[in-house]
């Protein structure tokens, strides 16, 4: 087919742009710079670079260098290309620079690099006396190496001129060194499709579109190479998506030229790899003992850039290789390696992958083979190993003759790669299944598969209906299926902010005929009461709605799957449960990580985060919302993506940090506003709220915190949750009235719940509505004894401080001058920037003279201005060095610190083990240890 022809846009490479941007506008102020852009090939470097070109303009000047490989060798070849356009300048130089310049653009070797090295940086500041330059190099992997050390030579000394240097290369380079690097990832889904849609239109369906960005992995260039090549039964959908890039694509000859340049042996070994894609190291040195290659081989496939090893393993570097690699193999070449590998798969726990070799030998139907692939897949299912079980129920399901039994297989292909983290294949099988006949109960599984995928994708109003037929049709069998389903439906209708929805769905819950079963009765009690208990808090049925919860945290402790303690986790939340909460969702994501079930984690994660941040723990880690984030990214998980966003937003909100909370509500916004994520969105409004909160703006919070009150709302929770900020905003502006009625609604479900969290809030509430001096101090004094019974410092901090406000401006600045201390103190351990100035200014206002702003002091019993801070909980590791290590590096210690492997430390933040051991080292030097004991007794 043709694709679009034109510049296409530069999707997903927002924060690349602002950096050169930034990186222009300086030169353009006479103080230059340099990037060196670092990304894989079909990354979009060469795009990059043409833009920069674009953004710069007509006022700056471009010189242009580019590495060629068949010129790699020549000395001084890019200088040579680099400095034509210079000429003039050239001929303006003194005569020891231009005769270091003469013998490059003659060819002839200089003996003092140095020489050539001060040339080059005059003739730069030469040719940029009139305006700013732009200077560019594209891939400098291949540029000679006089050439590119005189290169970054000049870059590393621009600041002072106005001269940007952009250098763009496949990999990292020795040479590029001590220049600020720019790296390229592969973009997210988004900005995939709208690459695609660029290529071909609007018009491109859900199945074609999942299998391109899903094949893609993340490089525009692969996109439109697979776009060009598209048949119009593909694009019509009646044949199947490509399974490769298109031979004549650049990105494909790239990979087949590194395999065929490998000797045969190592070719050989790189097939087993791709056929299999991740190999043990153990069963690839019996392989390659098996099948005769030599150690020179095997290091030949190492070093050709086509796989990943790490610590026991080995994996095909990314997607398009092994698509590639696999698609450019004989039928003879891959029957072998399948051979092979079910060869030398000789341990019993090998067994599934034995038996899936041996079918991927197989042609056409076959269903002995397919039994012994389903039997494997049910193996590989009871220890959670998803990711292999789908693909085995996917070829079972191909090889199998009866085509009710293949429906079967198919669908339980797509239930299990969608636990595995794979919502684009799941689909993707969920559209075969079309081709089957399906009666009604496999039609319900599969609509209530397509629901939970909707839903967690970040697509509630697809996600609704699907959930709710297929509760319709559970219901008459399996009443307690339905109920479950329900739930989820119901969550799909709180995400989209459709309370009455939420409402109908609690209805129909209540009436469900639920069976007389013990064995699953807390379950089944857990889930109801959670469900009709959350929609009478949506309806203002505040002691009903603190009945149920209560009843769904009870029977939390009676279950062990990670949706229903998650679902119990929530109740807790719900009810303000300091103790219960966090430790209910931290059992289910546990759980969920035991059983192997992705979305399920990725759900977990995302209440454990919001438990950590609503119920006034420390804002700053929110441990599980960077994990959950980073989890709901990278399998495409957008639904649940948002709600971290929201979690982290309104966390950094909450101590202040304007700039974090703007980063993370700039990317909720475009997710949350394009899907109808209407709860993350309310989530994140309240977020700036706080920030005015923290930064003595009352008034703006409450234009911010005007939010719908009375039963039926659409997000009755989140205005529950932000009652108390809204209270304080109208008092500290001065409107009692409105505050008092603001106060109202959260007063009732306060006195319903009767928790400490809850209480804490309503007394610090009636404490600033009080009418006298006494009536406000009791109120304060006991909000403060009910932060410390719930663990909320933080909470306690700006209690204090409001507290120490109050008496201030009654006149009793000793009295005041204790509790701001006090807030003084909390605010500096957990490095709360705003609300620290305010604790400052407040204790300045009251008399006292405080320091000049320190480092934050390490936690612990200390003294501010000599008197005594109250002691409150320690914030690990903030002493001993801790504090200098990477949000990343601090993260990956406390992991250690927990007892966590470096292969479950990987697994958990989605990268290498070798890259979590190259962290680690950093650590201990950094901190001055030696072992994971010292790390963590140092943490502990």
């Amino acid at each position: 087919m043709t694709v679009t022809q034109g510049r296409d846009p530069l999707h997903g490479r927002v924060p690349e742009l602002d950096a050169i941007g930034e990186l222009l506008d300086r030169a353009r102020g006479g103080r230059g710079g340099a990037l060196a852009i670092v990304a894989d090939a079909g990354l979009g470097r060469t795009a990059l670079l043409e833009e920069a070109v674009r953004r710069a303009g007509p006022d700056v000047r471009t010189i242009t260098a580019s590495g060629v490989a068949r010129e790699s060798g020549v000395p001084y070849a890019g200088l040579h290309r680099l400095l034509r356009p210079l000429a003039a300048e050239i001929r303006l130089l003194p005569d020891e620079h231009r005769a270091a310049l003469a013998a490059v653009r003659g060819g002839r070797e200089h003996a003092e690099p140095f020489a050539l090295y001060a040339a080059l940086c005059e003739l730069l500041a030469l040719a940029s006396r009139d305006g700013p330059l732009l200077c560019r190099a594209d891939d400098v992997q291949w540029l000679d190496e006089v050439s590119l050390d005189a290169l970054a030579f000049a870059a590393r000394r621009v600041q002072d001129l106005p001269v940007a240097v952009l250098l763009a290369a496949r990999d990292d380079r020795p040479g590029l060194a001590g220049i600020p690097h720019l790296r390229l990832g592969p973009l997210d889904e988004d900005a995939s499709l709208r690459v695609l849609r660029d290529a071909i239109g609007d018009a491109v369906g859900g199945a074609l579109a999942d299998a391109i960005v899903d094949l893609a992995d993340g490089r525009p260039r692969a996109i439109r190479d697979l776009a060009a090549a598209l048949t119009p039964g593909q694009l019509s959908g009646a044949a199947a998506p490509p399974r490769a890039l298109p031979p004549g694509s650049p990105l494909r000859a790239l990979h087949r030229d590194r395999y065929l340049r490998l000797p045969a042996g190592a070719q050989r070994l790189v097939l087993l790899v791709v056929a299999d894609e991740w190999v043990g190291a153990g069963t690839l040195d019996r392989a390659a003992g098996a099948a005769g290659i030599g150690a020179a081989d095997v290091e030949a496939a190492r070093e050709s850039g086509l796989l990943r090893y790490e610590t026991d393993a080995v994996t095909v570097r990314d997607r398009l290789v092994r698509s590639s690699l696999w698609a450019d193999a004989t039928r003879a070449e891959r029957t072998a390696a399948h051979a092979l590998l079910a060869e030398v798969l000789v341990h019993d726990w090998q067994y599934t992958g034995r038996i899936w070799h041996r079918a991927a030998m197989s042609g056409g139907t076959d269903d002995v083979a397919a039994a012994e692939l389903a039997h494997a897949a049910v193996v590989s299912q009871g220890s959670g190993r998803y990711a292999d079980s789908w693909r085995m129920w996917q070829r079972a399901s191909t090889l199998t003759t009866d085509r009710t039994l293949a429906a079967d297989r198919l669908l339980s292909a797509a239930a299990d790669a969608w636990a595995s983290g794979r919502p684009r294949r799941a689909r993707a099988m969920l559209r075969r299944l079309a081709a089957f006949r399906c009666d009604g109960a496999r039609t319900a599984r599969a609509d209530r598969l397509r629901g939970e995928i909707a839903a967690a994708s970040g697509d509630p109003a697809t996600a609704l209906p699907l959930l709710r037929d297929a509760a319709e049709r559970f219901a008459a069998d399996d009443a307690a299926l339905a109920l479950e389903t329900l739930l989820w439906a119901a969550e799909a209708a709180e995400a989209a902010g459709d309370v009455p929805a939420h409402a109908e769905i609690a209805e129909r819950a209540a009436a469900l005929p639920l069976p007389d079963e013990p064995w699953r009765e807390a379950r089944t009690r857990l889930m109801l009461d959670h469900l009709t208990g959350t929609a009478a808090l949506h309806a203002g049925r505040y002691a009903e709605a603190a009945r149920r919860l209560a009843s769904a945290t009870r029977h939390g402790s009676s279950v062990t799957d990670p949706a229903a303690l998650a679902w119990a986790a929530r109740a807790a939340l719900n009810l303000g449960d300091a103790g219960l909460a966090p430790a209910l969702a931290t059992a289910a994501v546990a759980a969920a990580r035991r059983a192997g079930i992705v979305p399920l984690e990725s759900y977990a994660l995302s209440v454990a985060a919001r438990c950590e941040v609503l119920l006034g723990r420390p804002p700053a880690p929110v441990a599980a919302g960077h994990d959950g984030l980073r989890l709901a990214q990278a399998t495409r998980l957008h639904g649940h993506a948002a709600e971290q966003l929201a979690t982290l937003a309104l966390a950094a909100s909450f101590d202040g940090d304007s700039g974090a909370a703007e980063r993370h509500l700039d990317r909720l916004a475009t997710a949350a506003g394009r899907r109808g994520l209407v709860r993350a969105a309310a989530f994140g409004g309240w977020a700036p709220a706080c920030l005015d909160l923290a930064a003595d703006r009352p008034s703006d919070a409450v234009a911010r915190l005007r939010l719908p009150a009375g039963p039926g709302v659409a997000h009755p929770g989140v205005r529950l949750a932000a009652a108390p900020h809204l209270v304080e905003a109208l008092a500290r502006g001065g409107d009692r009235a409105r505050a008092a009625a603001a106060f109202d609604t959260f007063r009732r479900w306060s006195e319903a719940t009767g928790t400490p969290v809850h209480r804490a809030l309503a007394h610090r509430c009636r404490a600033l509505l009080a009418d006298t001096p006494a009536d406000a101090a009791a109120h304060f004094t006991e909000a403060l004894r009910l932060h410390e019974t719930a663990g909320a410092v933080f909470e306690q901090g700006r209690t204090e401080l409001l507290y120490g406000h109050r008496l201030r401006r009654a006149r009793r600045p000793r009295a005041a001058r204790e509790h701001l201390r006090t807030a003084l103190r909390i605010f500096e351990r957990y490095d709360a920037g705003p609300w620290t100035e305010q604790a400052r200014a407040e204790l300045r206002a009251a008399g006292e003279t405080v320091a000049p702003l320190a480092v934050p002091a390490p936690a612990g019993p200390a003294s501010v201005s000599g008197a005594a801070v109250v002691p409150s909980r320690t914030v690990p590791g903030q002493a001993n060095g801790f504090g200098e290590l990477t949000p990343q590096q601090a993260h990956i210690a406390r992991l250690v610190a927990e007892g966590a492997t470096n292969r479950e430390i990987a697994a958990r933040l989605l990268l290498s083990p070798r890259t979590i051991d190259h962290h680690l080292r950093n650590v201990f030097t950094r901190l001055g240890i030696r072992s994971r004991v010292e790390l963590a007794r140092m943490i502990r």
